[in-house]
């Protein structure tokens, strides 16, 4: 759902890179919609709240804080690997986090710019893939329904993996890929929820099993895996349950 390509023109483009063009056109396409609660990122808007719920669980128990804090990133960088026009980039700087986010598509990151200049927020956007961040690291990283969109998983993982710092955490959520998730986020999401046809592809979503393969041939430990779910009176939720969608949180082996 959240974007992790870029158009050809992209100079950042390389024989290395995993960003898919086509899915960057694609998602770029939507730029002007991002932060629209009514539009094709309505889905995105009502996943945000779940989605923060879990990263600031995960925040706390890696970092030893509690939930009564308003910064618990404050001193920490953060990357935000797909970042469309900056929907978890914001919170995450509202955490107290240097944010970089980072997105295949140059229409989402002008839009996410421009966002963040009308919330008085400092967060630096670039345009490019992980692959070329030469060395940097950070202390969080996080790509949320990106690695269903790459050409080459390992080698996301690996760029993922590369970005990370000694001790730091990475989180990753996507769909699995299962008879549920193809009703939900294709038949339904594409045909009925505003999703725009063609966002998702179901034999590119990956299981728990492939996902913890890869992050473990990248050098990394999975420490938590938990399921996204749907509650008919609550909307999104954590589950146990993984059939659906999950997210996976890796450090350092």
């Amino acid at each position: 759902m959240i974007s992790a390509s870029t158009p050809v023109t992209n100079p950042d483009l390389s024989p290395a890179t995993t960003i898919d063009p086509a899915e960057a056109v694609h998602f770029g396409k939507m730029a002007a919609e991002w932060w629209d609660p009514n539009g094709s990122s309505a889905m995105l808007h009502k996943l945000n709240p779940v989605r923060l719920s879990y990263l600031r669980e995960r925040i706390d128990a890696h970092w030893h804080g509690d939930d009564t804090g308003f910064t618990p990133l404050a001193g920490k960088r953060v990357l935000d690997v797909g970042c469309g026009a900056g929907l978890l980039c914001e919170p995450l700087a509202r955490l107290g986090a240097d944010v970089t986010g980072l997105d295949a598509a140059p229409e989402n990151i002008a839009a996410a710019q421009a966002h963040a200049r009308e919330s008085g927020l400092t967060i630096e956007y670039r345009t490019g893939s992980v692959e070329g961040l030469a060395g940097e690291t950070f202390d969080l990283v996080t790509s949320l329904e990106v690695i269903e969109h790459v050409s080459d998983p390992a080698g996301f993982v690996r760029g993922l993996a590369g970005a990370l710092a000694e001790g730091g955490l990475l989180i990753v959520s996507t769909p699995n890929r299962t008879a549920l998730s193809r009703l939900a986020m294709i038949t339904i999401g594409e045909g009925f929820a505003r999703i725009p046809r063609g966002t998702h592809d179901w034999k590119r979503f990956l299981t728990p099993d492939q996902l913890t393969t890869l992050l473990e041939a990248a050098g990394l430990t999975v420490i938590d895996t938990r399921g996204l779910g749907v509650s008919a009176a609550k909307g999104f939720v954590l589950s146990d349950d993984l059939k659906l969608d999950y997210f996976i949180t890796a450090v350092r082996a």
